[in-house]
């Protein structure tokens, strides 16, 4: 199996991890990890103290581990949620008022530096990322496809629920093909090492990409339509409802979450 890049997810990992190993998070019912995924989202948006943020990424990194998934995989993919937090949280370290950390840095806009109150609001922004991230790769690789497949076609509306199956499946068509147009490439002596100096071979690579998945596409309704598809996939499997136990743990975490907020960060409640 070859990949594109290290810091891009790929699919057929992701799949397979989910597919053919076991673990006690892998046999946790698919809507008791889709429940907890609103919950984490929950919390991680009320919560407004850096040791609690703290507390909720660890915790998603031990059910990461408990699932069997690979830390050093991990470490890759968060290339691209970093480059969203450095984005927009970078700029807001900076211009947060508070005690500056060392000397500061003169500019044409004037002196700017990196305060206490700015490293711990940058903290903050990337513990509340990566702590979702981490857990939404969690349960993504612990979920068959079939299992996923049913929660979307029963959470989603019509079409959405259509749209987002069919596009996770050409994900992987997209994929190889991608991958055949890089080898093709290197094959006859292209570097691709700086993007810049390549900038013309990567909007051919993009510009084939799309014109291949466009032609698929049209190929693909074409033969499903002949198959007798009317706009609805139907799915055979079926996701049970979860286990007593889990369904309790999963009330528990949200009454946890909802009477943190009430009590730590609105004051509604008091001890």
């Amino acid at each position: 199996m070859t990949t594109l890049s290290n810091h891009v997810p790929d699919p057929r990992l992701i799949t397979a991890y989910a597919e053919h190993r076991d673990s006690p998070v892998h046999r946790v019912n698919a809507w008791t990890k889709f429940g907890t995924v609103g919950a984490l989202v929950l919390a991680v948006t009320v919560a407004d103290s850096l040791p609690v943020l703290t507390g909720l990424y660890a915790a998603t990194l031990v059910v990461y581990g408990v699932a069997g998934l690979p830390y050093r995989r991990l470490l890759y993919w968060y290339t691209l949620p970093l480059l969203f937090v450095v984005s927009v949280a970078v700029p807001l370290a900076v211009l947060e008022p508070g005690t500056p950390i060392g000397g500061a840095l003169g500019t044409p806009l004037g002196a700017l530096s990196v305060t206490w109150q700015g490293a711990i609001l940058f903290a903050e922004l990337s513990c509340r990322s990566l702590t979702v991230v981490t857990f939404a790769l969690a349960a993504t690789m612990t979920t068959r496809y079939a299992d996923v497949a049913y929660l979307l076609g029963r959470v989603l509306p019509t079409p959405i629920d259509q749209v987002t199956l069919l596009t996770y499946r050409f994900t992987f068509v997209m994929v190889e093909t991608l991958e055949a147009l890089v080898r093709a490439v290197l094959a006859r002596g292209a570097t691709l090492s700086e993007f810049w100096a390549n900038r013309r071979t990567y909007a051919r690579i993009l510009g084939m990409t799309l014109l291949t998945a466009i032609e698929r596409s049209e190929r693909l309704v074409k033969s499903m339509e002949a198959r007798g598809y009317d706009g609805d996939i139907t799915l055979y499997g079926d996701v049970p409802r979860p286990p007593i136990r889990e369904i309790v743990v999963l009330v528990a975490v949200y009454a946890a979450v909802v009477g943190y907020a009430l009590i730590a960060v609105y004051g509604v409640v008091s001890l």
